[in-house]
């Protein structure tokens, strides 16, 4: 029953077949399903670590193009490390002429919730190597609350287990009736 759905830009197409069954049926059987709104963030798409032109994806073979939730902040300094930039040591915004220095910039946009401008504006004077590792903390800083949330609940099997039961038991409840 959701009426708005955060999706990447390569997922749009799925919601919206979600929503052309959901009018179909509803235009049939009578209003049941809402139709779902996407919600996009700013950040469209975060490139490869490794290849700028190409989409960041958990299937990526290459382990240092993709930065994990869980991944340890040596792994993720590693990664904004061998990151793939340009011989152009200024960190500057164009996705076409430096896609490797402008994923740098948007993912330090995303993690931060500054505009590329500010995000610019606070690199100002910094090469590319440095701003690297100011990316990555960045990095670090955003994903480490969820990675010691992860690590406390991973921690305590009885927890997990209960959430689990709890779930399963309001999932069951509320789509019984349905």
């Amino acid at each position: 029953r959701s009426t708005r759905v955060p999706v990447g830009e390569d997922q749009v197409l799925h919601l919206e077949l979600a929503q052309d069954i959901a009018q179909h049926f509803n235009k049939k059987y009578g209003e049941f399903f809402p139709v779902p709104k996407a919600i996009l963030s700013t950040t469209k798409k975060i490139k490869s670590l490794r290849d700028p032109s190409a989409k960041m994806s958990k299937s990526d073979p290459q382990k240092l193009a993709t930065v994990n939730i869980a991944d340890s902040p040596d792994e993720i300094v590693l990664k904004f490390r061998k990151a793939v930039t340009d011989f152009t040591s200024e960190v500057t915004y164009d996705p076409a002429a430096r896609p490797g220095v402008s994923n740098l910039v948007s993912i330090h946009a995303a993690v931060t919730g500054l505009s590329i401008k500010e995000v610019l504006h606070q690199a100002t004077g910094l090469d590319t190597a440095h701003y690297k590792m100011v990316v990555a903390e960045s990095v670090i800083q955003k994903f480490s609350p969820i990675r010691n949330e992860i690590k406390k609940l991973q921690e305590d099997k009885s927890h997990l287990i209960k959430v689990l039961e709890d779930g399963a038991e309001k999932a069951k409840e509320l789509a019984a009736p349905i």
